[in-house]
């Protein structure tokens, strides 16, 4: 999907009136063009980014917006190609591992001056880590997000059922909700990331954030005791029939309507479901959340928060424009609004920002703020490199379907462990 965006001058009066006053003389400075590749195809999302665009554009009525809308799955496979070739002048993508193949291929610009400006290196303070590679900073981030368990809390309560704090109560409940006919988890696992996020969240609670990162850095083996503990707890779940059937044949979206319907309790997620399941029907009196439960006592709580990103393409005409578009998208009240609950429902990067009054998102930050002693995962296929994080996802979805296939699963993880970290 394709828009261009130019704005009008009443559009301009329309901005100035309702922001109480004129507009600035550097926001009506650019001219030319911006091109724009966004993966943000869901509904929610998308209506985001083409609402923020809009206001850009309003902001700079000589400038030339066209902006270019892929679908997610499609987006993963077609970066690369435009990249280097027919660049656009800003890509989102996603941080750490996830930007490492095009920063090394020399297809992302280094932003670093961006970092040097005062109002980013202060505000976006918390996620310079995860932008940068070899000392450089390659993008800027705008959103991030809590995963969890979203559950369907009127089947809880009809059950008898509370939230779970450690594992046994998480398999007691589960126990109870098969037994009711229902499975305790939709997922839909067949773009595999989905299954990367159990094998975070059980190998986060069973090890620990430093094996985990280890692991992800290839200095763990996949036949390590320790992985298969993770799997052994895995494997409870999967053997008290907890997850959704099939569900290798469903994407996320397409296993949503079994938790609006009453068909499975709960779903590990991030706060982007919450939208969907909303205007699926769900109300916030049915709908709840909790925090993973702890698994090892020993080990200190850890989460999952993937960061979003854009990007300047090396190869981008326009790159003043693209790093104005960045710092537009980076301040506090377009974080504050473009991360709110009724648009991207997820939590804003700049420390000056607002979170919006949301019932997720508040629990979202309190549990990201106060209730993660352990450390902050970006997720698998992020903090695993591209190439090992597409192999072992194969291998995790495969066992999520054959448990009984682990040892040949493992032992060809660690083959390309072998031959990926080399």
């Amino acid at each position: 999907m394709r828009f261009t965006y130019r704005a009008s001058i009443a559009a301009l009066s329309t901005v100035a009136v309702v922001a109480g006053g004129s507009l600035s003389a550097s926001a009506q400075d650019l001219t030319g063009d911006l091109k724009i590749f966004l993966d943000t195809s869901n509904p929610a999302p998308r209506a985001t980014m083409e609402s923020a665009i809009a206001k850009f554009g309003e902001m700079n009525p000589d400038l030339n917006i066209e902006t270019t809308i892929i679908d997610r799955e499609a987006y993963k496979t077609q970066i690369r190609n435009f990249l280097t070739a027919n660049s656009p002048d800003v890509a989102n993508w996603y941080a750490a591992n996830r930007m490492k193949p095009y920063v090394e291929a020399g297809l992302f610009e280094d932003v670093s001056d961006l970092w040097a400006e005062p109002e980013i290196a202060e505000n976006l303070a918390s996620t310079k880590g995860a932008m940068t590679i070899d000392g450089k900073q390659w993008g800027v981030p705008y959103t991030y997000y809590q995963w969890g368990i979203y559950y369907r809390k009127d089947i809880f309560d009809e059950l008898g059922l509370s939230e779970p704090t450690n594992w046994e109560e998480e398999k007691a409940n589960c126990a109870k909700i098969v037994e009711s006919g229902r499975a305790c988890y939709a997922i839909g696992s067949k773009f595999l990331w989905t299954a990367g996020g159990w094998f975070d969240y059980l190998n986060l609670r069973t090890n620990g954030f430093d094996f985990h990162m280890d692991l992800a850095n290839g200095d763990v083996s996949w036949e390590d005791d320790r992985v298969r503990a993770t799997f052994a707890n895995w494997r409870e779940l999967i053997d008290m029939g907890g997850f959704l059937e099939n569900h290798q044949s469903y994407s996320w979206q397409e296993a949503l309507p079994f938790m609006v319907q009453g068909d499975a309790a709960s779903y590990l997620i991030g706060n982007f479901a919450v939208a969907p399941l909303r205007e699926a029907g769900l109300s916030d009196d049915q709908l709840d959340f909790y925090q993973f439960p702890a698994i090892n006592p020993d080990v200190a709580l850890a989460e999952d928060a993937p960061t979003d990103t854009f990007h300047i393409p090396s190869g981008a005409s326009n790159k003043e424009n693209a790093k104005a578009f960045l710092r537009f998208m980076v301040s506090p009240d377009i974080q504050t609004q473009i991360n709110a609950g009724d648009a991207l429902g997820q939590l804003p990067i700049n420390a000056k920002s607002a979170v919006d009054d949301d019932k997720f998102l508040n629990e979202g930050f309190t549990m990201l703020s106060s209730n993660s002693p352990g450390g902050v995962a970006q997720f698998f296929d992020r903090d695993f490199p591209a190439e090992m994080a597409k192999v072992a996802m194969e291998g995790l979805q495969e066992f999520m379907v054959r448990p009984d296939n682990l040892d040949a699963i493992l032992a060809r993880l660690e083959k390309a462990r072998g031959r990926i970290y080399k």
